[in-house]
């Protein structure tokens, strides 16, 4: 059983380990006067992977957590273990924090809230005319749902499964109201037309190096985002710095999400601007260590 006397949360997905969700957790909890541990339970470690799922959710039900983060890749498998939903969980058809409190399970999303609070931070006065997204997955959609509330006015959506991406767009086109999403077409083709690119897919995740996209694709007009924080700075960010772009890493929402994550919670507010320090801080102390 747990410490009664800590307050518990957690970490669900695979390759969690180089995660920087416990310490932001952990140390904005403590500055608030908490005792609060997270703990990660990653698929990669837990015989049966992510099919293991309904047992973790069991497990830390059980054992008195206040709640648990959801990633890659359950943000969408867990929906159906849930006893009730946020308005945003059930626009999106994604589960980023699972709130457990008087027997049930209650799921939220607060990449969306994550995404468009960095956005509005990293990228000021970026324009929104023709977006093209990588990945129709969970990230994908919170960053989708975060594009409506930031006013998009078109997003190309491209996603490796034909059938996942055409159901992604007419789920977001419903919820706008009007057709602002499409299938993308052939990428250098979506590419020309972008004024902004945003990578929702995992690749550059410390497990999946590379690039989503072709660099040659990369024009100096276009900004850049990636919702991949390990590395900070991923190998997509730098092929676009070096072409000239705009970029914005991946690290602001997830500071941004953990820091509403920890309200939902704890039913504390957390200082954000703490939260963004801190986190600069230990990427700053990481470099000087090597």
């Amino acid at each position: 059983m747990t410490d009664s006397n800590k307050l518990h949360t957690g970490l669900i997905g695979a390759d969690i380990q180089a995660s920087r969700s416990p310490a932001m957790h952990m140390a904005e909890a403590k500055a608030l006067g908490l005792d609060l541990t997270y703990d990660l339970f990653d698929f990669d470690r837990i015989e049966g992977g992510a099919a293991s799922l309904p047992k973790v959710l069991a497990l830390v039900q059980r054992e008195g957590y206040l709640g648990v983060n959801i990633t890659y890749p359950v943000k969408q498998a867990v929906i159906a273990l849930l006893d009730e939903c946020s308005d945003d969980v059930r626009a999106m058809g994604a589960c980023n924090t699972v709130v457990l409190k008087d027997g049930k399970r209650v799921g939220h999303n607060t990449d969306w809230f994550g995404f468009a609070e960095s956005f509005r931070r990293g990228l000021p006065g970026a324009s929104l005319e023709r977006v093209l997204l990588l990945g129709a997955g969970g990230a994908g959609s919170a960053v989708a749902y975060a594009l409506l509330k930031l006013g998009a006015r078109q997003v190309a959506v491209h996603e490796l499964d034909p059938a996942k991406g055409a159901f992604f767009v007419e789920r977001f086109n419903l919820l706008a109201g009007e057709p602002v999403f499409h299938v993308a077409g052939p990428l250098d083709e979506e590419a020309a037309k972008a004024v902004g690119l945003i990578n929702c897919t995992p690749v550059g995740m410390s497990k999946l190096k590379g690039v989503p996209i072709s660099p040659a694709l990369l024009r100096q007009e276009m900004w850049v985002a990636d919702v991949v924080y390990v590395p900070l700075r991923t190998e997509l960010l730098r092929q676009a710095a070096a072409k000239g772009c705009r970029t914005m890493e991946g690290g602001g929402m997830a500071v941004f999400q953990a820091g509403e994550a920890i309200r939902l919670f704890t039913g504390r507010t957390p200082d954000f601007e703490r939260m963004l320090k801190k986190f600069r801080e230990d990427i700053e102390a990481e470099k000087a260590a090597g």
